[in-house]
């Protein structure tokens, strides 16, 4: 699973996705700090899932009909880092098939998966 970690989530929590063997890029240890949108296209372009705590993307990818490689939204209460990856080591303990196609938010109690149809255009 390749993952981009938009730099409103940090670079701690792909520090640690690398540490469980994820390749986790973070935006905010390689490149300027990006607009959403060019967020959102270079995940695409890099086949990557998308972890955020921006609810931006949410509007991207549903109002303006963006394609994605999947997205997980943080909608956490706080930001601290021990939250963030409690929420995250939950979800990746047991993901929804087919991330490339799921919105999904997670939060401290549940994960609401959504299929946004979003995916790579053909």
């Amino acid at each position: 699973m390749d993952l981009i970690v938009d730099e409103s989530t940090g670079s701690a929590v792909a520090s640690w996705l690398r540490s469980e063997g994820y390749d986790a890029l973070s935006i905010r240890d390689v490149l300027p700090p990006l607009p959403d949108e060019q967020t959102l296209a270079l995940a695409v372009r890099m086949d990557r899932i998308v972890i955020t705590n921006d609810k931006d993307f949410g509007e991207l990818v549903f109002r303006d009909g963006r394609p994605h490689r999947g997205i997980i939204l943080l909608g956490l209460p706080n930001t601290l880092r021990a939250t963030k990856l409690a929420v995250l080591q939950r979800l990746l303990a047991d993901p929804p098939d087919d991330l490339s196609t799921c919105f999904i938010v997670v939060t401290e109690h549940a994960a609401r998966v959504t299929r946004s149809g979003g995916g790579i255009p053909e």
